[in-house]
């Protein structure tokens, strides 16, 4: 196979040497139902954190939303200002605020008091989005970037007082230090291939779950397109998977197109559950996955 520096391909490539074995016997029709952080949900396909989607769709943003409450289905948000939120949601998409590592944490505390006051049912920070490609600091939109210590971390956490998130974990290294910093879940992603060769996010989940130990949920970001990638990251024990860029197409066609889409995913979702004998996530089993070689 031809080596390649995109690391959306190499994550399509790993996603599509993973085979699947089939369960027959004892099986039934199954149930895609979801709890996190003690609210309930309909499938286990959640948005991804998607900013300034205005050049997508008008009113991208609150479009997107409306299909993940039209689903009832987990909502996430990125960038965007205060009022953008709030009309977030108003959909009454269950939404979890993504936050950029801004150089100066009185930022980033603003944000956080903002999301919880809005009505977020959880937060967090991309901590990928640190660094530029020349080794300086990131600079997004204009506004400055810094890595955050473990030590800032803890004191975010605790100044959400409500599930803060870690998202861009792409090592047992990071997810450890973020589990000391209290984070309460972890998003393995690799931000759409913000660096070439990045490793898969399925490649390095089990070493995440075993840093992790169940502690947390760990979710599963980047390049998943259709009900049986979800399958193949929560047979392997992701918690749930968030769906972005392939979603984004429908927008311009309103949040109805978006929900059906997401809709028909967690049937995929189930029909290969139904073939492989499991009833529910929580039945959910790594050894029916095998592996192709490259």
């Amino acid at each position: 196979m031809q080596m390649t520096s995109d690391s959306d391909k190499i994550t399509r490539d790993y996603f599509d040497s993973l085979l699947l074995e089939t369960r027959y016997v004892d099986s039934a029709v199954p149930s895609t139902g979801f709890t996190l952080f003690g609210e309930t949900f309909d499938t286990p396909i959640m948005t991804a954190a998607l900013s300034h989607l205005g050049n997508t769709a008008a009113d991208g943003m609150v479009t997107y939303a409306r299909a993940a409450a039209l689903c009832h289905a987990v909502h996430w948000v990125g960038m965007g200002d205060e009022s953008e939120l709030e009309s977030i949601l108003a959909t009454g998409a269950r939404t979890v605020k993504i936050i950029k590592p801004h150089a100066d944490n009185a930022v980033v505390f603003q944000k956080i008091a903002h999301a919880v006051k809005a009505g977020c049912f959880a937060v967090g920070m991309d901590v990928d989005h640190s660094f530029n490609s020349n080794g300086g600091y990131d600079s997004v939109f204009g506004l400055p970037m810094k890595a955050k210590s473990t030590e800032e971390l803890a004191e975010f956490v605790a100044a959400a007082g409500i599930p803060f998130i870690a998202k861009g974990i792409l090592s047992a290294r990071d997810a450890e230090k973020c589990l000391k910093a209290g984070c309460a879940a972890l998003v393995v992603s690799h931000h759409h291939g913000m660096m070439q060769y990045s490793v898969p996010p399925l490649m390095v989940l089990p070493d995440i779950l075993s840093a992790t130990g169940g502690s947390v949920p760990v979710f599963v970001d980047c390049g998943i397109e259709s009900g049986m990638d979800a399958y193949k990251c929560l047979a392997l024990g992701a918690t749930a998977v968030s769906v972005g860029r392939h979603l984004m197409p429908l927008l311009r066609k309103g949040p109805e197109a978006v929900a059906a889409r997401m809709s028909e995913m967690t049937s995929e979702l189930a029909g290969v559950m139904a073939r492989t004998g499991v009833r529910s996530l929580a039945e959910m089993d790594p050894s029916v996955i095998h592996r192709r070689a490259f």
